[in-house]
């Protein structure tokens, strides 16, 4: 007789991802709840209760332990705030985090600008204490920026509105707006990007969750609790790819530019996992005052919008 597998199991469909992040060394768990957070609490109120956190995060190989030490590390470095009811604990989201979130947030699952008038930004950093060049230097790299020497770093036209977000950056460097001779676009991108292995990080991705989609398209009953991990790990792995991509216009991308299918991929997935998902974060996760808000209706314009592949897939079922 053949021999059942625990409930508590993964299913198939997410049990290659899973035991692909248990295999990392280091365990990188500050990383994942961070995921968490993004993708699946910020858009329920921002907060939940540490036992929750607990709970959601044990499937993936966190334990108690270094789920505590990883929430503890998150809001010693200002991304949340803790609060204590007798001897439970909430994190919540803190200011800082917010913003932090909201802009990754605009980044992962927004649609590129496809609009370029083929004029670039030159940014020349002057010279500075050390540290605040290495902080200058992050925040451009982190923007997109390609660092074509030690302290000239080029975009294709950083916009206004990108701009502003800069904040008060802009007041330590020199900016320009300039037009570039013709063979000159070709040579800034050879020096301040890795498209090559970007590409291949892009295509990995792609193979690896195309045969995702395959199984969840085979499947007519989704488990709420395996559509939440397949959820958290194609967020965990497109996050940390896509936020080293420095969305370059499609004119100076080579033909089949594997970009591409990975965003189209995360939103057909995105879009079967979703509402399953939100089941599993209702029936697990709660806040010190009760249960999680709703989730915000912005959610469903992630990937260009994921509620037409949910009303099509509705309607086909």
């Amino acid at each position: 007789m053949a021999k059942i597998a625990p409930k508590t199991a993964p299913a198939a469909v997410s049990a290659d991802l899973i035991a692909r992040f248990r295999r990392q060394r280091p365990l990188r768990g500050g990383s994942l709840i961070v995921t968490i957070f993004g993708d699946a609490i910020m858009p329920r109120g921002g907060a939940i209760a540490l036992g929750s956190l607990i709970e959601l995060a044990a499937p993936f190989g966190l334990n108690e332990r270094l789920v505590r030490t990883a929430t503890a590390r998150l809001a010693k470095d200002g991304w949340l705030t803790g609060r204590r009811a007798g001897k439970l604990s909430e994190y919540r989201l803190s200011s800082n985090g917010r913003t932090r979130f909201a802009e990754a947030t605009k980044r992962i699952y927004s649609e590129p600008d496809t609009q370029w008038s083929g004029r670039w930004t030159l940014i020349v950093v002057p010279p500075m204490r050390a540290t605040e060049r290495n902080e200058i230097r992050d925040e451009l790299l982190w923007r997109g920026f390609g660092e074509i020497s030690a302290n000239v770093f080029a975009h294709p036209e950083f916009d206004a509105r990108a701009q502003r977000g800069l904040g008060g950056l802009l007041d330590r460097v020199v900016a320009f707006d300039a037009s570039l001779a013709e063979e000159a676009p070709q040579r800034l991108m050879e020096l301040g990007w890795d498209l090559e292995d970007l590409g291949l990080r892009y295509q990995r991705f792609v193979d690896r969750f195309a045969t995702v989609l395959a199984e969840l398209t085979r499947r007519r009953e989704l488990e709420p609790r395996d559509c939440f991990l397949v959820r958290t790990l194609l967020i965990h792995e497109y996050r940390r790819l896509h936020l080293r991509d420095p969305m370059l216009p499609a004119q100076l991308l080579r033909a089949n530019w594997p970009g591409v299918q990975a965003a189209a991929l995360c939103r057909a997935i995105y879009a079967r996992v979703f509402a399953p998902s939100e089941l599993h974060l209702s029936g697990v996760a709660v806040q010190l005052t009760g249960p999680l808000p709703a989730a915000e209706p912005s959610v469903m314009q992630r990937f260009c919008g994921i509620g037409p592949l949910l009303e099509r897939r509705d309607h086909q079922a």
